[in-house]
């Protein structure tokens, strides 16, 4: 595709140079994520790409400064320093570029192995395949069509093919294209909506089509070797229903180097207890590891005992957390939809709030209308369910696992407790995995402050000033105002959601680097600073005795295994309320925080992709010492 010649000048390398206005790094952002499909969907609403061996980055560009983020939103810029050089010289103020970071091999094929041995200092140049464009000057694109985020992100892009390439597409002809490519001995194909918005999560708009088999598993231990090896091989294992299960043995795809290394990197994580359940005859004289290893394997497939069939050691995949690791299983393409689901709901007419009339249908609608907006917050995070089948006038429940009622949509994932068992905790990434909830009953979404990848890692901060009855909103009102000055004063940005109930969350995104404990005791001395300086208005004491006419500032969201209503969630309560992102301008005049409801639907859709709330729960911060 030919370039104008004032994108050509925009790309140039002289203007690069000069000094010019410009914006800090977006936020990282939850990426978009492809679903695994048995064949490419056929039609001209369909552009294809090759499928990348390597890494998937999401840049972050600014005034002559960049960041490289993972896919779960770990800062790699150290790693991917070259990557970042040539971003930071792009001619834009701003911008933010989803793409792949690879090693080709001599034959022009991407190597993940090639890709491991260049991140460990190995001969091996790390280029960036961008493929997508999600800001650009300040500008959320996301809701733009692919093909004209894809128009901008080539207009913003070096000609030269340098470090920073173009990731060509073809539109139709995926078939062919997949052939084609399995003949190369290429990984595969990517297939996205020609018309599709970026939505970070696996919406269905996304799909992938692999010529061989591969996954990530997770390495439970290592069986001795007869000869000079340190090891025979590998033990691997997955997650099924949250709970890790044996997955069979590699020894292959192995070097000397790469032998030693693993050696070195297992024996801090040797322990007694096996890891996993395995016949007898596998694991004799097996080294048990804690499973905190994840490794990326090719196969051929996988037997009807749940074992690899010719399973080849790639590396390891620093960029996933063993919790994170499922078992990726085909759909069929006919089934994949943008944001839609195939969930049926049964007993459409039942009255699920019963002050309104509102019927479980409705309450359906609205979930499959704003899916494609609460996905990217409630997706790929530990979930808890207010669950109400006859109601919420009826019994209500919370539920966190999963006894396998809600069948595959609603995925698991394990998470390790306090008593040294672990046990599965619901999470969902897809359109269909809500919509199962909605139809076993759901009512309200409640999720960790961490996300799968990393759940011991928080993602926000949460407080939640829950006000006395009595106090009227005014009192709330100015109690967030306080708060956003507070964590304002000590760097952190804040954006405010109305809960659908009583009160308001002020929520300080953060990058994930802070582990549980830090974030609790944080949260808690704010608050009990906060309640101290001013104990006429605010207390940060449990005892409900000890809130009369006054505001509970809730620091307990910020602790491992608590959770807070997500965005766009309704709420148990009359007249169906629900759960918004607003901008602090619109809290000054808003006159409840039940303001929006399951009617609002449509306006909801539109005000996500407003240009007042965009940005809105990003940003690029780390909790303070304070």
């Amino acid at each position: 595709m030919a370039r104008s010649t004032s994108a050509r000048k925009s790309a140039g390398s002289a203007p690069r140079k000069q000094k010019r206005p410009g914006l800090a790094p977006p936020a990282f952002r939850p990426v978009q994520l492809a679903k695994l499909v048995d064949s490419v969907p056929a039609g001209t609403n369909w552009l294809h790409e090759m499928k990348y061996d390597g890494y998937r980055v999401l840049l972050a560009v600014g005034i002559e400064r960049a960041r490289a983020y993972t896919r779960s939103g770990l800062d790699w810029s150290d790693r991917f320093s070259r990557i970042v050089d040539a971003a930071a010289s792009l001619g834009v103020k701003s911008a933010l570029i989803d793409g792949e970071a690879v090693v080709f091999d001599a034959d022009g094929r991407s190597n993940f192995q090639a890709l491991q041995g260049a991140l460990k200092g190995a001969s091996g140049t790390i280029d960036f395949m961008a493929f997508d464009l999600l800001e650009l000057d300040g500008e959320d694109l996301t809701q733009r069509p692919l093909t004209e985020r894809k128009d901008r992100l080539r207009a913003i892009l070096p000609e030269d093919g340098g470090i920073l390439r173009y990731s060509e597409h073809i539109v139709g002809s995926g078939e062919k294209l997949l052939g084609s490519f399995c003949d190369a001995g290429l990984e595969g194909v990517i297939s996205k909506r020609a018309d599709g918005r970026y939505i970070g999560s696996r919406s269905g708009g996304w799909l992938k089509t692999k010529c061989i088999k591969r996954q990530e598993f997770v390495i439970v231990g290592w069986t001795p070797s007869d000869t000079s090896r340190a090891f025979r091989s590998l033990m691997l294992a997955v997650h099924e229903e949250g709970v890790l299960r044996y997955a069979g043995k590699v020894g292959t795809g192995f070097g000397n180097d790469e032998i030693m290394r693993l050696m070195g990197i297992m024996k801090p994580l040797e322990q007694k207890a096996p890891t996993v359940k395995a016949p007898r005859s596998e694991v004799r004289g097996a080294h048990w590891l804690a499973p905190k290893l994840v490794a990326e394997i090719a196969y051929t497939e996988m037997t009807n005992e749940g074992t690899l069939r010719h399973p080849s050691y790639l590396g390891l995949r620093e960029d996933k957390k063993a919790e994170a690791v499922v078992l990726e299983t085909e759909a069929p393409v006919a089934s994949a939809d943008v944001a839609a689901s195939a969930v049926a709901i049964s007993n459409r007419d039942r009255v699920i709030f019963p002050e309104s009339g509102i019927t479980k249908g409705q309450l359906a609608d609205y979930y499959a209308a704003v899916v494609p907006v609460m996905l990217p917050w409630l997706g790929s995070r530990p979930i808890s369910l207010v669950r109400c089948p006859q109601g919420r006038a009826k019994k209500c429940f919370f539920q966190k696992h999963d006894a396998g009622s809600f069948g595959e949509a609603v995925r698991q994932v394990g998470i390790l407790e306090k008593d040294g068992h672990t046990e599965p905790y619901l999470y969902l990434d897809t359109p269909d995995g809500l919509m199962t909830c909605v139809q076993m009953g759901t009512i309200e979404f409640h999720g960790w402050g961490s996300r799968i990848e990393d759940v011991e890692k928080a993602d926000r901060l949460v407080f939640d000033l829950d006000p006395d009855e009595g106090l009227d909103f005014e009192a709330v009102r100015s109690a967030a105002f306080h708060f956003r000055d507070i964590l304002k004063s000590i760097g952190l940005e804040t954006f405010p959601m109305v809960t659908g109930g009583k009160g308001v969350h002020v929520i300080a995104p953060l990058v994930p680097r802070a582990q549980w404990p830090e974030v609790k005791d944080f949260a808690h001395r704010l608050a009990r600073a906060v309640a101290q300086a001013d104990p006429e208005n605010f207390t940060a004491a449990l005892p409900k005795a000890q809130r009369k006419g006054r505001i509970f500032v809730d620091y307990l969201r910020n602790q491992r295994g608590a959770t807070a209503v997500m965005p766009y969630s309704v709420r148990a309560r009359p007249d169906a309320p629900v759960a918004v992102p607003i901008t602090w301008k619109e809290m000054e005049t808003i006159d409840t925080p039940a303001h929006f409801h399951i009617g609002d639907a449509a306006e909801l859709l539109n005000r996500a992709g407003s240009k007042a709330l965009a940005g809105w729960g990003r940003a690029d911060q780390e909790l303070p010492d304070l």
